[in-house]
């Protein structure tokens, strides 16, 4: 590829990502969908379907911060493609599963190969687009798991009809496998290096002489971890992902169970959520440049919050499905703000490391969230207490998150 300023390799980089997130979230996000029909075969309880996806939830907010860190250090090519092949590996796996021990196990595998799909994807992508570009680039990558979930809730139905859900997972097992090659040729883990610049820099050309990048800083954990903004984005963080998680697993589960829907109107839910996602990202991550990303956290915590309260009322399907739409509206632009934040309050050589310093938060909120609903499920027979739960914390998200200081003391939110 020729550098002559007419053709950008930033966009090769945002697109292999964009496919990268599309697999790992419909392996993630489909999971809830697969769930009904896998726990009916196997004879799971609800709160084993939740205690498999902890087992992935436990494996992945272990190695993320890890990974987080040889991104920084390694590059995000070496990083991304390593963890492609072990997720390809243990999704396919998850297809022969036939006890919970072996799901957990299993599932487990998928979490650690999934450590590489999110911090370093969202990593390599701030750092190929300019400061007040990134929430447009995260916006387009971030279509990719919301299309992701889309096409579960579309597709699994049409696989249960002709095989079984054991090939919902040999198909997404086969895709993530299919990604390493092509993550280890063309993604660039940084444009200094590919001879760039980041793509929307102003006053730049791509082809232009860069000048020598300074030595990089090492990622002195004391800096990060003394930072108050870092525990309060990181507290917020395992909030939301509580009251996301505790609907997102298990909303095909309570439409089918506790509203009585049949397995195609209850999966119709994922589709509806993954493509509110794609509306969600597209135009909230924009505007999080424009706004900050602290003031588009609150304003999405706030709806989330509001969602989740209206969900308690939810009687008819028609309801159910346009909660769950606002929801998704929001949720599509969640996690990749908290990631965009990282750029606001900390400069670029660290990205990685705070990005997945900021994981173990979000996947403690998953962990509770998964086992708090399937218990209480489970105990109740109804989904209400659980979800009333879930409302509770994403309050709990929207006050944590107004605490926070519009810039970091010596950095100007919006630069490195």
């Amino acid at each position: 590829m020729k550098k002559d300023g007419s053709f950008h390799w930033a966009w090769i980089i945002l697109g292999t990502c964009f496919v990268n997130l599309f697999i790992n979230y419909s392996i993630r996000l489909g999971y809830g969908v697969i769930l009904p029909e896998m726990i009916r075969s196997l004879n799971f309880s609800r709160t084993s379907g939740g205690s498999i996806y902890n087992a992935y939830l436990f494996s992945y907010i272990v190695l993320t911060p890890i990974a987080g860190f040889l991104t920084d250090k390694l590059g995000a090519r070496r990083v991304i493609a390593c963890c492609s092949l072990i997720l390809g590996i243990g999704v396919l796996l998850m297809a022969r599963a036939s006890t919970l021990w072996e799901a957990c196990v299993f599932y487990s595998i998928v979490g650690a190969g999934a450590a590489g799909m999110w911090t370093p994807l969202v990593t390599v992508v701030q750092r190929w687009f300019a400061p007040n570009r990134r929430g447009f680039a995260l916006g387009i990558m971030s279509t990719g798991y919301g299309l992701g979930f889309a096409a579960m809730g579309a597709v699994f139905p049409w696989i249960v009809h002709h095989f079984n859900w054991r090939y919902a997972w040999y198909f997404l097992g086969a895709g993530a496998l299919a990604m390493t090659a092509v993550n280890a040729f063309l993604l660039r883990s940084d444009p200094e290096e590919s001879g760039q610049h980041p793509w929307g820099e102003h006053g730049s050309n791509p082809s232009g002489p860069l000048k020598k990048a300074p030595p990089k800083k090492p990622a002195l954990w004391f800096h990060i971890v003394k930072n108050r903004s870092f525990w309060l984005i990181g507290l917020s963080y395992f909030s939301i992902s509580y009251s996301l998680y505790g609907i997102t697993t298990f909303m095909v589960d309570f439409a089918k169970s506790q509203m009585g829907l049949p397995l195609e109107k209850a999966s119709l839910l994922a589709t509806i959520h993954g493509v509110s996602q794609v509306a969600g990202v597209l135009t909230i991550l924009p505007l999080s440049d424009r706004i900050g990303r602290r003031n588009t956290i609150a304003l999405s915590n706030g709806f989330i919050t509001i969602a989740l309260t209206g969900l308690l009322f939810a009687k008819t399907p028609m309801t159910l499905y346009l909660i769950v739409g606002l929801l998704a509206v929001f949720y599509g632009a969640t996690f990749p703000v908290y990631g965009a934040s990282a750029g606001d309050y900390f400069p670029k050589e660290v990205l990685g490391t705070v990005i997945g310093a900021w994981t173990p938060f979000y996947g403690i909120g998953a962990i509770l969230s998964h086992w708090a609903t399937g218990l209480l499920r489970d105990r109740t027979g109804v989904y209400d207490q659980a979800f009333m739960l879930t409302a509770m914390m994403a309050g709990t998200a929207f006050v944590l998150i107004l605490f926070l200081r519009k810039t970091f003391p010596g950095q100007e939110a919006g630069k490195d």
